[in-house]
């Protein structure tokens, strides 16, 4: 799961990228709002961390103009305000939730897994393709009822096509999910997919090479 963190305070920025690293998730941070504006134009993320206080544009627009593109990816407000008018607003201007500054870290990663299962149009905790099961709380992959083995970059890759099941997820797309401290190449997200599709033999669950534009995993019986 990939998410990006709009925050000014750096210190935060540091902490909370920290924190959130801890429970695997793949993160990417921005300082101001013309910056953040760019990016979403750009990439896709799974949740937006979004702060109000931003230099260059206020958080406030960021999310107006997301929402007047038409984007749908769930944004969760942070802001040391507990103002309700400010609530009603934001929530009206198409935020997903709000968080008041200080809070915990346990409550913002439940509530970011929750975004994600509404995205995924499911009240269920898991997403499945066939006989490859993925529980989004717990971030592992099951497969015809027993746990599937995976790195943690096969499981970012994996992650990554389950949660846009039967959408082509681009290359570029995939070698964000899975980049921490190095980037890797196309060859090696190749490798990756290569492994997973020998991991995934004799179940009903294939990833599809579309050239050109990327992967996209759908069951076996899909155009049958």
């Amino acid at each position: 799961m990939k998410l990006l963190l709009i925050e000014d305070n750096p210190t935060l920025a540091l902490w909370l990228a920290k924190m959130l690293e801890q429970e695997a998730f793949a993160l990417e941070t921005v300082q101001d709002g013309e910056s953040a504006d760019q990016l979403l134009r750009t990439n896709q993320y799974d949740v937006v961390l979004l702060d109000l206080n931003l230099p260059r544009l206020s958080g406030k627009n960021v999310l107006r103009r997301l929402r007047q593109r038409g984007d749908p990816t769930p944004v969760m407000i942070l802001t040391a305000s507990g103002s309700i008018d400010e609530k009603v607003e934001l929530l009206g201007a198409g935020a997903d939730d709000y968080l008041v500054k200080p809070f915990e870290v346990r409550e913002l990663v439940a509530r970011v897994k929750v975004m994600i299962r509404r995205r995924t149009s499911s009240t269920a905790n898991e997403v499945s393709c066939g006989d490859l099961v993925f529980d989004i709380d717990t971030r592992q992959f099951a497969l015809k009822g027993a746990p599937l083995a995976v790195t943690p970059r096969e499981r970012s890759v994996l992650e990554a096509l389950i949660l846009r099941l039967g959408k082509t997820v681009s290359k570029a797309s995939l070698l964000d999910a899975i980049t921490h401290e190095d980037s890797p190449s196309e060859d090696a997200l190749e490798i990756y997919v290569s492994r997973l599709r020998k991991k995934l033999d004799g179940s009903s669950a294939a990833i599809v090479t579309l050239r050109g534009l990327g992967y996209l995993l759908r069951r076996k019986d899909h155009d049958q």
